[in-house]
C-alpha cells in the first residue's frame, strides 16, 4: 500500500485483537459471550460504558460542550442456527439465522449452544459419494434437508447433553494467518468491523466531537440493534464499519469485483437496492475522501447491488443522520472461510480516527446542521 504501510508488529497486534473477537460465540440474538469480551476491550477506553435494554454494547467518549456528536457502529452479532427439531436418532436439523448459501455447508463443523451455556461440537452429515445416486451428485442440498450429527445415539441423548430446540448453533472454524497479511476464519462479518472500532476508539482525542461507539446486536436479522441505539442517541453524524462482499477471483469478470484485497479500505456511494439500502451522506463521504488523500491512507470507492449495513437503520432515526460507510473488503463472506487483508482494516481504523477528528464544531456547523431558512 503506497504511502501506507503498517508494520509487521501492528498487524499482529492487531490479528490477535481480531482473533479472539472472531473466535467467540455470538449468533444473533446470542450475543453473551462476544458482548462481555467487547465491555471488556472498552472498559479503560471510554468516559461511560454501558449494555442497552436491547444488548447492545455503547462506549462514549466527551468532547466539549455543545461539541458534534458522532456514532460509530459495528455489529457484534454472526449468522448461524437454530436447533428446529431433533430426531429420534439424535440428529438435529436446521434453521438459518441470517443469510446461508447451503452450498457451502455439507461437511461443516459446528458448535451448539446448550441452556446451560456450554459448546456441543458436531458435523453437518453428508452421504459419502460412494452411495449417491446419479441424480444427486450435481444438486445442492438444501439446508431443511442437512443435519447435525453431535454423536448422539438418540434424542434422549441429545437432550441430556442440554440440547433442545431452540439451541443456537454457530460454525466451529478459528481464525488464522495465512500468506503475508491476508487471515482467514469465521464471523469476520461483522468482529473485524468491531476490531476496527475498538482499536481507534482506544486511540482517540475525540477533540471536538463526542463519539458514541455502538457495538450492535441482530444486524443480521434486520439491523435492529443499531435502530434501536440510534433512536435513544440521536446522533449528529454516523459512520458504519462492516464489511463488503468482494470477488477478485478467478472467473468474475473485472466490473463484479466490486473492491480488491489489498486496495485500501473501501467507501460505499451507496448500497443495498434502491429502496432499501443507503446512500452515503456526499459531505461525510468527501471528508473520508480528503482524510484518506492527506494522510496517504488507500481507498477505493464502491457502489454495491446488495446488501446493506447498520447505516441505512441509523440514517432513518428522528430528524435523519448524515451517515456514511468505510468497508474492510473480504471475500467469501457468509460463509466459513471468510478472507480479508489486515492492511485494510488498519487503513480503515485510523481513517475513522483522523477523519472523526476533523469534525469540529465549525466544520458542522457548515456542512452539516439543519439550515433554518428565513420565510
Amino acid at each position: 500500500m503506497a504511502g501506507f504501510n503498517p508494520g509487521e508488529a501492528e498487524l499482529e497486534e492487531f490479528f490477535s485483537l481480531l482473533k479472539r473477537l472472531a473466535d467467540s460465540f455470538g449468533v444473533s440474538g446470542y450475543e453473551d459471550e462476544i458482548r462481555g469480551l467487547v465491555v471488556d476491550l472498552l472498559r479503560e477506553a471510554a468516559d461511560e460504558l454501558r449494555v442497552d435494554r436491547f444488548g447492545n454494547v455503547v462506549a462514549v467518549k466527551r468532547g466539549g460542550r455543545g461539541s458534534p456528536h458522532v456514532l460509530w457502529d459495528a455489529h457484534m452479532d454472526e449468522i448461524g442456527f437454530f436447533v428446529r427439531y431433533i430426531d429420534e436418532r439424535g440428529f438435529l436439523y436446521l434453521s438459518p439465522v441470517g443469510g446461508w448459501s447451503e452450498r457451502v455447508l455439507p461437511g461443516q463443523r459446528v458448535r451448539v449452544r446448550t441452556r446451560d451455556g456450554k459448546l456441543i461440537r458436531g458435523v453437518i452429515g453428508v452421504k459419502p459419494p460412494h452411495l449417491l445416486r446419479q441424480e444427486e451428485r450435481d444438486k445442492v442440498i438444501p439446508l431443511d434437508k442437512l443435519f447435525v450429527d453431535i454423536g448422539a445415539s438418540s434424542r434422549e441423548e441429545a437432550l441430556e447433553a442440554g440440547v433442545e430446540v431452540g439451541s443456537p448453533v454457530d460454525l466451529d472454524r478459528e481464525a488464522v494467518r495465512l500468506l503475508g497479511a491476508r487471515v482467514t476464519g469465521k464471523s469476520f462479518d461483522d468482529r473485524v468491523g468491531v476490531a476496527v472500532l475498538v482499536k481507534a476508539f482506544r486511540e482517540i482525542d475525540p477533540g471536538d466531537a463526542t463519539v458514541t461507539l455502538v457495538v450492535a446486536v441482530q444486524e443480521e436479522v434486520g439491523l435492529k440493534g443499531a435502530r434501536v441505539a440510534a433512536q435513544q442517541l440521536q446522533p449528529d453524524a454516523a459512520i458504519a464499519v462492516d464489511v463488503t462482499a468482494i470477488s477478485d477471483v478467478p472467473d468474475t469478470p473485472r466490473q463484479d469485483w466490486v473492491a480488491e484485497l489489498g486496495k485500501g479500505p473501501v467507501l460505499k456511494v451507496a448500497d443495498g437496492r434502491s429502496a432499501s439500502g443507503l446512500i452515503a451522506s456526499p459531505k461525510l463521504l468527501r471528508l473520508l475522501r480528503e482524510t484518506a488523500e492527506s494522510l496517504g491512507i488507500p481507498y477505493q470507492l464502491a457502489v454495491l447491488p446488495g446488501g446493506t449495513t447498520d447505516a441505512t437503520a441509523i440514517a432513518l432515526t428522528g430528524r435523519g443522520v448524515p451517515a456514511a460507510v468505510v468497508a474492510v473488503p473480504t471475500r467469501y463472506i457468509h460463509s466459513p472461510v471468510e478472507l480479508l487483508d489486515l492492511r485494510d482494516a488498519v487503513a480503515a481504523s485510523m481513517l475513522v480516527r483522523e477523519a472523526t477528528r476533523r469534525i469540529t464544531l465549525d466544520w458542522y456547523r457548515e456542512n452539516l446542521e439543519e439550515k433554518k431558512l428565513k420565510p
